[in-house]
């Protein structure tokens, strides 16, 4: 609940302080214009960048693997490409990070780190002592199967 009040309310209120405060340095039309440019550049990066994930997808795929690593930076590149349309100084500057690959490499390390010891952690183990009990049973209910009548 926190991270969306965070994301829904804090991260505009804090674009449109950035914004004025530009604005106020630069001019309307001089700041207007610069989140213009920075979409453009940061749609072409995205571009870019997602292109050069195709041509390697397809490299992997045509050797029998799996593009997993491609599958990730993907979402990563499309998450960032969403961040620099969105207009803001904060929000294309998180895009722009993004889209540097050593840092997207790390965070998506993390990510999956983050995702695995999760999985493994909650999950896994329900499932286990769910599947491992003799006779499946509903929860207030009888056996999965029989009629209750």
């Amino acid at each position: 609940m926190a991270v969306l009040f965070v994301l829904f309310i804090v991260v505009p209120i804090v674009e449109l302080v950035l914004i004025i405060q530009v604005g106020q340095v630069l001019g309307a039309w001089n700041t207007v214009g610069l989140l213009i440019i920075d979409s453009l550049v940061g749609a072409w990066l995205v571009k870019h960048q997602g292109l050069g994930l195709l041509k390697r997808s397809r490299e992997r795929l045509q050797k029998g693997e799996m593009p997993s690593d491609e599958i990730f930076s993907g979402i990563a590149i499309l998450f960032a490409g969403a961040l620099m349309l969105t207009p803001g100084f904060l929000t294309d500057a998180v895009g722009l990070i993004i889209l540097i690959p050593p840092i997207r490499s790390v965070a998506i390390g993390g990510i999956r780190r983050n995702f695995r010891s999760r999985a493994t952690n909650t999950s896994a183990t329900w499932n286990l002592e769910t599947w491992n009990s003799e006779e499946p049973r509903n929860e207030d209910g009888p056996p999965f199967g029989e009629q209750d009548t």
